[in-house]
């Protein structure tokens, strides 16, 4: 059964050619201009990273989308929202921009390899900045697909956060987790999420967080779950085992966008039975 007239969020770590040389980049890349082609209205975001170059990639900022002030553990942070096509593709992308979490040069770590301190609060921002820029746009997404760890909280903010807003309440959710090497997180993750009003309870398992941690958490939350590289960790095979959630398996470049509509399809009838 071909997916159509479906629409549909993508929100990614990484998109090529943007970012370049991962599995992610890829699918991020593939998916949403296979969807595209097939009929569907689609919407992609990823983060600004500072060493992507504005002028080669024609980056510019849309204005009467930025503006707004996200608040990330009690401190103000200014939302600026910039977009870019897709050369040889009719596909736009929205970047996620902030001057102090994505000016950096460096991506995740830093000159010395070590995972940024506050990569947490970036993801945070990332994710909150995607959903807000969607209402703003007055869109309403069938699926919201997240790929990466750090997409990990839209699923949190779309269920706890924005449950009542008419423009998430009937979205399902899918996650892909990567294989990824896993890092540790800022140990005042769960202080902070319970400071924007998140219920302690539903955090337990973000108490000393990494990022396979945080993309369990947001396994758990999703309506589907995918696997992004035909092997994943020990860890994320194990979560891929115990869930109870639709999944689909790793589907190759040549099959990916196909195996992906199906599987959509399917999530989307579910939804109605």
């Amino acid at each position: 059964m071909s997916l159509k007239k479906a629409k549909i969020l993508t929100v990614s770590q990484f998109i090529e050619p943007f970012t370049d040389g991962t599995e992610m980049g890829l699918a991020a890349r593939q998916l949403p201009q296979g969807m595209l082609d097939k009929g569907n209205e689609i919407r992609v975001f990823m983060p600004k990273w500072g060493n992507i170059n504005e002028r080669r990639h024609q980056l510019h900022e849309v204005i009467r989308l930025s503006g707004m002030n996200l608040i990330i553990d009690d401190t103000d942070h200014a939302l600026l929202i910039k977009v870019a096509s897709v050369p040889s593709a009719r596909m736009q992308v929205y970047f996620i921009d902030n001057e102090e979490y994505f000016k950096r040069k460096a991506i995740l770590n830093d000159e010395n390899e070590a995972f940024y301190q506050d990569n947490d609060e970036r993801a945070l921002f990332f994710c909150r900045g995607v959903l807000e820029t969607v209402r703003k746009l007055g869109w309403k997404p069938d699926i919201i697909h997240c790929h990466g760890w750090m997409t990990s909280f839209v699923p949190l903010y779309v269920r706890h956060l924005f449950n009542d807003d008419p423009h998430f309440e009937d979205a399902k959710l899918v996650f892909t987790a990567y294989d990824d090497p896993a890092e540790n997180l800022n140990k005042d993750l769960a202080k902070k999420l319970t400071q924007e009003g998140f219920p302690k309870e539903l955090l337990k398992s973000l108490v000393k967080p990494t990022t396979e941690d945080l993309s369990k958490f947001a396994m758990g939350l999703c309506d589907a779950v995918t696997k992004g590289d035909a092997k994943l960790s020990r860890v994320m095979e194990n979560a891929f085992k115990a869930t109870d959630k639709r999944v689909l398996a790793y589907a190759s470049e040549e099959e990916r966008v196909a195996a992906h509509a199906e599987f959509y399809h399917e999530v989307l009838e579910e939804a109605l039975v």
